[in-house]
């Protein structure tokens, strides 16, 4: 176009409703999506809009010397089904203002009609040059201009200068735009990990992508190319399809949008929607860490070349800057075959890749251990050239990959940077099923294979702890692989890790041991949280499975390191104590020891005793609470309060409580585990452990009369937010309780309606309840597990089914994993016998009936 504003032919008219049924038909067109669609939407667009230039200079008396221009996406030609319209009117100073705004309200004011979301701006060149100059996102954008209608020149101009500032100032922008591409990784989070990610804003999404674009404009350094682009068409895809599915401008892919994505895009369900996305966002990623680590050796060079070019024009020490420049290059030996240079790992130059297949865990390996990235260049010639390491692999390769694995933090960059090659699934066939594999329990942080990862960096803190290290290692890499195979994962885990450890190398011995890591990974936490360890038969099936001290000493330190890399709520000191205090009765038993017998009497201590004599004395219940904090060393306890008839009441000291530890003594009667519960509910108190047991009262007690006798609960408790309750509070809410005072399934039901309000909890369909009988668990009970969802008042609707169903809770165990609940109550029938097959199922059908209708049932 030239630099009048002459009318063009147009596919559609100038009008609204001319362009949105030519936009209508588009976006309804099934046999276009992706790139054409996006060109086509955009071409369609600008058509519009420079009708509606042409249109309105003409009302406005404008004959030349201005001039429509698309920025931002839209000026990439890539315009979503609800991507806002980024519009400059350019014009060159010459025309009226007042004709100038006319002609503005002519484009804008149809737009908005339309309902398109508009960013628009009307500036000469030298205005945009100097907003430009001042905000960094405007420069991106006009790094992106495309001229629409009007002065081409007027246009053309404006790009070439946009780019000439933009390549003169980069060592002082880019700086700029990387701080804020970490500003908003830390906002949004890493794509690749988040189950409702944001494609846009979160770390390898497709604004980082426009950050590239943005790097390689400036001539300073480019990214890794490869599957770059198909990386970000993908990403793009997704949101169109997102943008069609919801009808709205949303660039995050909340849960219930997914099937319907994916459905849109042909993948055959919501996981393998996230794995397609998590693979675009990997590959953004890389290249973004590579590319900025590449400006910062640029700028670093620079910055070190100035004094010394200084010091040569002013004939000061040119020998001696000469010498500085030659540092600069030096190459360090590391490992053979493998060198430092400029800050990163590369081959040496008389490396053989294709001699030596196992130069690429070596490089890896001393990568790892000298805390240095793997260069990319180093990565792919390795990949191109090296040969495949024979079966089984030499001891030299099984053990650079014990010494990557046990680098600590490093081992997650120089992964990732084999991963990016696809050298992992070259040494680890098995590792292509968990490759970006999500993992829709909240609980996980990370994905499958990242979590593996993340787990052996863990392991590799506890390496001392453990008398082979290196099996250490190798299971805490292998203990989910089995999560890329139907059925159970640690069964399936279990068949894979024999095949991968015979063929890195291990002998028969290590391999059944490595086996029964993996096969057992999930055991001493499971059992810890989910049975009694007081029970000797939960002590002996642990033995039993796992068959040999060293073995029990490798899984505690597993146990350990794969709860911590899940995520903070899968590991707790609390939770710790528990598997401790079970790898302790279970290392008895493996020495020899007989395991304690659960049915004798347990001890009552001084404490329990005064507390049940008060409870008899005032007929009512009595609470003691103890805390322990991280302050504290283990098995120390700190008084928090403790209420009893005259007893002051002490509020707590020093750091907050992790582990606090409640004792309600209270005459016997039926319901009192339903009833505490729902009082601990309605303090917002949540329960680790309970157990529920009668004591014995003093024998003169007995002989003046006692009735009934006195049970006591012992439970562990943690606020859910905020402070501990005050005890005195907490026992006159169970006292009124008790004698029907408070009504506590009401006062439940209004916490349940209230809790159903909330938006942000809305979208998330949780799946029903299970419970269940656990066979073979116990000689003296029968074991009842509940696995549901987390809500205020789960454990009070539990106990009073129970309570309804007519038998005993001995003890209790609670975990609470994210937002699931997963406990287990050891129930006897009224003669204190475990219930007989038939019975126990139809309490178990009770008590799922109970919580799967209203808060009240």
């Amino acid at each position: 176009m030239t630099d009048s504003l002459e009318t063009t032919t147009h596919t559609t008219d100038s009008g609204p409703g001319g362009y949105a049924a030519a936009r209508l038909r588009l976006l309804q067109e099934e046999s276009r999506s992706g790139p054409p669609r996006r060109t086509a939407l955009a071409e369609l667009t600008d058509q519009w809009l420079a009708a509606l230039l042409t249109g309105g200079a003409e009302t406005a008396g404008i004959a030349r010397g201005v001039a429509l221009v698309a920025v931002g996406g839209y000026g990439r030609g890539e315009l979503s089904p609800r991507s806002d319209l980024d519009v400059l009117l350019l014009h060159d100073g010459s025309a009226d203002r007042s004709a100038l705004a006319a002609l503005a309200d002519h484009i804008w004011y149809p737009v908005w009609d339309m309902g398109l979301a508009l960013d628009h701006s009307v500036r000469t060149p030298d205005e945009a040059r100097g907003t430009a100059a001042e905000d960094l996102k405007v420069q991106l954008g006009l790094l992106d201009a495309r001229h629409i209608a009007g002065d081409a020149a007027l246009t053309a101009d404006l790009r070439t200068t946009v780019l000439a500032d933009w390549r003169a100032q980069a060592p002082r922008r880019l700086p700029e735009l990387h701080a804020l591409c970490q500003e908003r990784a830390e906002r949004h989070g890493e794509l690749q990990f988040l189950l409702e990610p944001d494609l846009k804003e979160a770390r390898g999404g497709l604004r980082d992508a426009t950050a590239l674009r943005a790097i390689a404009a400036s001539w300073l350094a480019d990214a890794p190319r490869e599957g770059l682009d198909d990386a970000r068409r993908r990403l793009l895809d997704a949101r169109d399809a997102l943008h069609l599915s919801t009808g709205r401008a949303t660039d995050r892919l909340a849960l219930q949008e997914q099937d319907q994505v994916a459905g849109a895009l042909g993948l055959l369900d919501a996981d393998a929607l996230l794995r397609q996305i998590y693979e675009s966002a990997r590959i953004i990623s890389y290249a973004s860490d590579v590319t900025w680590r590449e400006v910062e050796r640029v700028l670093r060079a620079r910055s070190a070349a100035r004094p010394r070019l200084r010091a040569l024009l002013g004939g000061r020490g040119g020998r001696g800057g000469a010498g500085s420049g030659a540092d600069a290059g030096e190459r360090s030996p590391l490992a053979e075959g493998v060198v430092e240079q400029d800050g990163e790992v590369v081959l040496a130059r008389a490396a053989r890749p294709d001699r030596d297949p196992v130069l690429p865990l070596r490089a890896a390996a001393a990568a790892a251990q000298a805390g240095l990235p793997l260069s990319p260049h180093a990565v792919r010639r390795l990949t191109a050239a090296a040969r495949p390491l024979p079966v089984p692999w030499p001891p030299e390769a099984r053990e650079q990959l014990i010494t990557l694995l046990g680098a600590g933090e490093s081992t997650v960059g120089v992964w990732e940077a084999l991963e990016a090659e696809g050298l992992i699934t070259r040494l680890l066939p098995d590792w292509e099923r968990v490759r970006c594999r999500p993992q829709r329990n909240p609980v996980h942080r990370w994905t499958v294979d990242r979590h593996l990862v993340e787990t052996a960096v863990r392991a590799s803190a506890l390496s001392r702890r453990v008398g082979r290290p290196d099996l250490l290692l190798v299971a805490a890499l292998l203990h989910d692989i089995g999560k890329g195979w139907p059925g159970d994962h640690s069964v399936a885990g279990e068949t894979i890790a024999r095949d991968v450890a015979a063929r890195i190398g291990f002998d028969r011995a290590d391999v059944a041991v490595l086996a029964t890591l993996v096969r057992h990974h999930l055991l001493l936490v499971e059992t810890a949280t989910r049975r009694d360890l007081d029970d000797p038969a939960t002590v002996r099936s642990v033995a039993e499975a796992v068959g040999s001290a060293t073995t029990l000493e490798l899984l505690h330190a597993l146990t350990e390191a794969d709860a911590l890399a899940t995520g903070p709520a899968a590991w707790s000191a609390w939770r710790g104590s528990l598997v401790a205090d079970l790898v302790k009765r279970v290392s008895a038993v493996l020495s020899g020891e007989p395991a304690d017998d659960w049915s004798t009497p347990q001890h009552t201590t001084a404490e329990q005793e005064r507390l049940a004599v008060e409870a008899w004395r005032t007929g009512g219940p009595v609470l003691a609470l103890h805390a322990r904090s991280e302050a504290l060393p283990p098995g120390e306890t700190g008084l928090l309060t403790d209420v009893t008839e005259g007893s002051p009441e002490e509020g707590p000291t020093g750091p907050e409580p992790i582990g606090v530890e409640l004792l309600i003594a209270v005459p016997d009667q039926s319901g009192v585990l339903a009833t505490a519960a729902g009082v601990l509910a309605l303090h917002r108190l949540t329960v680790r452990a309970a157990d529920l047991r009668a004591v014995e009262l003093p024998s003169e007690l007995d002989a003046a009369g006692a009735v009934g006798g006195v049970l006591l609960l012992s439970w562990r408790v943690a606020a859910e937010y905020g402070s501990l309750p005050q005890a005195a509070r907490l026992r006159n809410d169970l006292l009124r309780a008790l004698d029907g005072s408070l009504d506590i399934v009401a006062r439940l039901a209004e916490r349940e309606a209230a809790y159903r309000k909330y938006p942000r909890r809305r979208g998330v369909h949780a799946p029903p309840p299970r419970v269940t009988v656990a066979p073979g668990s116990s000689q003296l009970a029968t074991v009842i597990e509940v696995r549901a969802q987390d809500v205020p008042g789960l454990l009070h609707r539990i106990g009073r089914a129970l309570e309804h169903a007519g038998v005993a809770v001995r003890s209790a165990h609670v975990s609470t994993l994210g937002a699931n609940a997963v406990d287990a109550f050891y129930v006897t029938d009224d003669a204190g016998a475990p219930l007989k097959p038939m019975h126990a199922a139809e309490v178990a059908q009770e008590v799922e009936r109970a919580l799967t209708g209203s808060p009240g049932a």
